[in-house]
């Protein structure tokens, strides 16, 4: 009932949004100028036939209360893929649990965890001395924490594996976060303002956290926003048993409910998208033919909208606003210009160290091996993390709260991304440059001086194009900070007087223009000038090595684009020296990996070798363990030699499959729904449990090798099942 009644009041503002994003789009077509054209090149298909990451964690089950060793897949999509083990991947068996990130928080400590969990259920904390709700056996945890979704439970045997995987996760977080695709220039905008219209009829103005996902899960949390509190009143004094077992049921039911949520919603939104797709055509053909007068009509609202709302908007932009701009930028513009500064520097090391270890190692032979390895160089979330963390530094402080920012964990991933963008398009730039002048090099001599200039050109460009980026961002970001706040305050005042100009929009244009659209039209004029102004000032003052917006760099480089073109580089089948190119699927078999296992070689027990040091003479035979209580969380101790009896009983062929599979936390016994966006043969079988104690013949015949995931290996992994090709991501399976 809640989830109609939402979607009911979000439909009707996505169908209004629709018309406008579409004539904003045809017009944009007709009229539009772009801004500065980029000097680096773009590439198409950044990770295609990749996985990003593999590598043993262990992840605790909740349904036994056990900790496991999982074999965790990253595939180019970025979702998370795990796989009873190494053996089971290779071998295309389904996975354990398919994970889409979106929405989630990285905690690397269990009192960060029971912090939340205390608070997402007031009045229910165990008393001082109980058990809480989870105890991680290692100092080294890893937990996945969603408002609404289940949760998952990971740790690591070193605090460098920590760091290294935390950075894998929260690429991961980034990159499915980001699921509205920017490449619909029709439907991401009118969903985006469906969404903000939505919520300012609710009073809510201001940064949504919950932005994050694709625009199912997004209406997901829209709808969980409303509904939990409710649930939690009627649901929380009926729950039974001690504090931890109240906690676990209580994520078990928020689980739940959002799993139902999304399916309604789904149904829902997929029915009014296709409505709108259905009426495109009709309403392309009227735009196309009246654009002129629809462009007179909407300027008139405006002018009329304009001599009501703008006095006032002025005044209060002068008060409220117009004294914070400087500080707001300030804060916005130190942690951003460094993060780029380093991306910057990172690209400038790594193309440097190839040049020197191409000159010192061997010539052609070992470039090809480099260029293999610096060609996904912004996407390998190790390296890129010390770019990331600079904007760890990004503070509003007291203006978060004037301007109502309820986090500014927005900004920060934004900022991320576009510095990942940067990042690739230097290499990719780079590599395109270097793979033209190959053929016209002799020596090594040559291909050092070459590899020179050629940084050099790229680093000129990534300059220019990082202040291009940078700008806009920073309009966007104060934009994004003010405009809700001007809203809120010009609301008691502006807001009940907007219906009267209704009269003015002629009925054959009502799709096209809406009063509430072109009054923020106006309030966003009314502040655009001076965080121009704030820009452009930082710009003159070389502030951040930012450039003015005058300074036009002239193209030097007259055919790049066209070279950008192309085909993308294979570096390792073009300079092989093989006669015949590998077949496609045979190529997709053998994905290549960005980066390589995560595992710290120093003072800690491989995963995969663990087994075996336990084993030896004069270690006690593992014991099968005792069945957990199933309202006594391990103990710390217990749950230690737990992993090792798993892991020796791994290695012996021992209990592989004995528990039930997980599909995102979902019964084996209860087959989802098929999904609608995945193709038939891309849905994940379902596997069928092992009896207890029955020996699996790929667990038998497995041994786990520190060179089993490392980049220099003879075979690389498969692409993972189940898993889409799509910029959606892995998509949990609700």
């Amino acid at each position: 009932e809640k989830t109609g009644k939402v979607l009911g009041e979000f439909c009707r503002c996505y169908k209004e949004q629709f018309g406008v994003a579409l004539f904003n789009s045809v017009r944009y077509e007709i009229e539009g100028t772009g801004g500065p054209q980029a000097q680096l090149l773009h590439r198409k298909v950044p990770l295609e036939d990749h996985v990003i990451y593999s590598g043993n964690i262990f992840q605790y089950i909740e349904e036994n209360k056990k900790w496991r060793n999982r074999f965790c897949v990253v595939p180019h999509n970025y979702g998370l893929v795990l796989y009873e083990n190494k053996l089971a991947y290779e071998r295309e068996l389904p996975p354990r649990v398919l994970v889409n990130s979106a929405g989630y928080k990285i905690l690397t400590s269990v009192e960060q965890y029971l912090e939340l969990v205390n608070n997402s259920l007031p009045g229910v904390a165990p008393k001082s001395g109980h058990s809480p709700i989870l105890k991680c056996p290692t100092d080294f945890p890893l937990i996945l924490w969603h408002p609404y979704a289940r949760h998952y439970y990971f740790c690591v045997m070193t605090g460098k594996e920590q760091e290294k995987w935390r950075a894998v996760f929260q690429d991961c977080v980034r990159h499915c976060n980001n699921g509205i695709s920017e490449d619909s220039k029709v439907e991401a905008p009118a969903f985006t303002d469906a969404i903000r219209m939505y919520r300012q009829s609710k009073e809510q103005y201001g940064t949504w956290d919950m932005l994050c996902g694709n625009e199912t899960q997004v209406l997901s949390n829209l709808v969980m926003e409303e509904l939990l509190p409710e649930l939690r009143s009627t649901i929380g004094p009926r729950l039974k048993g001690k504090a931890p077992e109240r906690q676990r049921t209580w994520i078990q039911v928020s689980d739940a409910v959002y799993r139902m949520v999304y399916e309604l919603v789904k149904a829902q939104y997929d029915a009014a998208v296709a409505r709108c797709e259905q009426e495109r055509p009709q309403l392309e053909s009227t735009i196309r033919t009246d654009m002129d007068q629809i462009i007179t009509s909407k300027e008139h609202l405006a002018s009329k909208i304009r001599a009501f709302v703008l006095p006032k908007a002025e005044v209060c932009v002068r008060n409220h606003v117009q004294p914070y701009i400087s500080s707001i930028l300030e804060a916005l513009m130190t942690p951003t210009s460094q993060g780029f500064a380093e991306a910057r520097e990172v690209f400038f090391k790594e193309v440097t160290d190839m040049n020197m270890n191409v000159v010192n190692e061997g010539g052609l032979e070992k470039l090809v091996e480099y260029m293999e390895k610096l060609s996904h160089l912004a996407f390998h979330p190790v390296k890129m993390q010390s770019c990331y963390e600079k904007m760890d530094q990004l503070k509003l402080e007291g203006l978060q709260q004037r301007f109502d920012v309820s986090s500014t964990s927005v900004f920060k991933q934004r900022a991320q991304i576009h510095m990942r963008q940067q990042m690739d398009d230097a290499v990719y730039t780079f590599e395109t440059l270097l793979h033209q002048e190959l053929g016209k090099l002799q020596g090594k001599d040559d291909l050092c001086k070459s590899i020179q200039r050629i940084l050099e050109r790229v680093l000129k460009k990534f300059d220019y194009d990082s202040s291009t980026v940078r700008k806009k961002f920073f309009r966007e970001a104060l934009l994004q900070i003010t405009i809700p706040f001007l809203l809120k305050k010009l609301a008691p005042t502006c807001k009940g007087e907007l219906a009267k100009f209704q009269e003015l929009i002629f009925e054959d244009f009502a799709s096209f223009i809406l009063v509430e659209n072109t009054y923020e039209e106006v309030v966003l004029q009314s502040v655009m000038k001076d965080i121009m102004q704030a820009v452009k000032e930082a710009a003159v003052q070389r502030k951040h090595n930012l450039y003015r917006d005058s300074m036009v760099m002239h193209n030097s480089d007259p055919n790049l684009h066209l070279l950008g073109e192309g085909l993308a580089i294979d570096w390792s089948e073009e300079y092989s020296g093989q006669p015949e190119a590998e077949p496609a699927a045979e190529r997709r078999r053998r994905a290549k990996q960005v980066v390589s296992v995560i595992q710290d070689d120093e003072g800690a027990l491989p995963y995969g070798v663990a087994a075996e040091m336990l084993l030896q003479p004069g270690s006690p035979e593992p014991q099968e363990p005792e069945e957990a209580h199933p309202g006594v969380p391990p103990s710390p101790l217990g749950a230690v030699k737990e992993i090792r009896e798993a892991l020796a009983q791994e290695s012996l062929g021992d209990g592989a499959g004995a528990e039930e599979r997980l599909m995102n936390g979902t019964d084996a016994g209860t087959p989802p729904s098929p999904r609608a966006d995945v193709p038939a043969e891309a849905q994940v079988p379902h596997a069928t449990p092992a009896p207890p104690g029955a020996q699996s013949p790929s667990a038998a015949c497995h041994q786990h090798s520190d060179n089993e995931t490392g980049e220099r290996g003879e075979r690389s992994p498969p692409q993972p099942r189940g898993t889409t090709e799509s910029g959606e991501g892995v998509q949990t399976e609700f």
